[in-house]
């Protein structure tokens, strides 16, 4: 029982010396704790954020340094021109004049002096009649006139004398003037027999041929066109009329005429005439030019495109169409600066001209250069390889509509 008590003892002793030793080390802790100088901490935290921030200024340079090279680009400056003022529209041509050529007088028609189809000129025998009745009609006209002429004479010498009555004298005035207009009549009716063009123009196909007899009651022998100059008939639409009304008088109204496949130069010539109501069916306006046509390159009921020329914009700022891009902000362009990187502009572009051009009315500056190709890849502040721009030509334009 001794020796249990003993090794008991023991035991217990084993056990208490480790706890003891525990609370004696965190007790020296807390107390190192408490002496540790507040300096410290500071320090701590600056050397802390000076590792930090030379981490992000490595990582800084590592993404630079793998950035994307320079995008390849095609790039044009900003010009300035007057260009106009305009409404596209689609018309028809007709002529200037027209004229039915109608037989004044009846008889056989003995020759035809035109090719179907051919020019003519004012003067110019188409057809004859055959004149031989008409001829003697009026030398028969003629010969009457000359006797009451004579008869005349006769009667103012005795009148004179004072031997005939003035009821006497007065019949064989009225006889004479009667033979003279009817010698006249009979003169015209001879020149009835050879119809001539009334016009400049073109002939069209005749509707009789020689041997037929024709009169003032049967149709017309043929039909010539006036084709120089020539009417462009086309309409505008109501609700640009405020817009033509604003210009309407002014000295650089015009109406352009060419056609669509681009093959003649466009014409360029003036307003003819405007329609004094709006059409009820179509809400538009009937509006018609008149332009030059020597070389007989428009037709009459051919279909071409109208430019309505209203004004001349003065110093205008315009850029490839293809630079103008449109997100959901609205139209931008990207400005390449000195240092080849780009800029974002909103713009408010205006209408298109020729050459591929668009009017911007504010966002870019006479001078700039602006991205014609490649956008899609860039972004503000991109770095971008710049190459100039080739123009498309307006006969390039035709080909390539032509060709779809």
């Amino acid at each position: 029982m001794k020796l249990n008590t003993e090794v008991s003892d023991v035991k217990t002793l084993d056990h208490g010396a480790p706890e003891r030793s525990t609370r004696s080390q965190m007790k020296r802790t807390r107390a190192a704790n408490q002496r540790l100088p507040k300096w410290a901490y500071l320090l701590f935290i600056i050397l802390a954020a000076f590792v930090s921030y030379r981490i992000l200024q490595h990582r800084a340079a590592e993404i630079k340094t793998a950035q994307a090279p320079a995008r390849p680009v095609t790039v044009a400056k900003a010009i300035t021109k007057d260009v106009p003022i305009y409404l596209d529209e689609i018309g028809t041509c007709a002529a200037y004049e027209t004229v039915q050529l109608q037989a004044q007088v009846s008889g056989k028609i003995i020759s035809r002096q035109f090719q179907d189809g051919s020019d003519v000129k004012k003067g110019d025998p188409l057809f004859t009649i055959d004149p031989r009745p008409y001829q003697a009609v009026l030398d028969q006209a003629k010969a009457q006139a000359a006797l009451d002429q004579v008869t005349l004479k006769r009667q103012e010498d005795l009148r004179a004398r004072k031997v005939i009555s003035q009821q006497d004298y007065d019949t064989a005035v009225a006889n004479a003037q009667k033979s003279q207009a009817a010698a006249e009549a009979a003169q015209i009716n001879l020149d009835y027999c050879y119809i001539k063009s009334p016009i400049n123009g073109r002939v069209g196909l005749r509707n009789v041929d020689v041997g037929n007899l024709v009169g003032p009651s049967t149709p017309p022998l043929v039909t010539i066109q006036g084709l120089d100059p020539i009417y462009t008939d086309f309409t505008v639409a109501e609700n640009d009329l405020p817009l033509v009304r604003k210009y309407l008088g002014g000295p650089n109204v015009k109406v352009k005429t060419y056609l669509a496949d681009g093959s003649i130069t466009p014409r360029m010539g003036d307003l003819y005439f405007i329609d004094n109501a709006v059409q009820p069916g179509s809400g538009t306006v009937k509006v018609r030019g008149v332009t030059a046509n020597a070389d007989r390159a428009l037709w009459p009921s051919e279909f071409v495109l109208v430019r309505f020329i209203l004004d001349m914009l003065k110093n205008a700022t315009l850029v490839p169409s293809q630079a103008v891009q449109v997100s959901q902000s609205g139209p931008f362009v990207f400005v390449v600066k000195p240092d080849n990187t780009v800029e974002l502009r909103a713009v408010k572009p205006g209408q298109r001209q020729d050459g591929d051009l668009v009017v911007l009315e504010n966002g870019v500056k006479p001078g700039e250069t602006v991205v014609v190709t490649g956008q899609l890849a860039l972004s503000p502040g991109a770095k971008v390889a710049p190459q100039p721009y080739a123009a498309q030509t307006p006969q390039q334009s035709a080909g390539s509509k032509g060709a779809m």
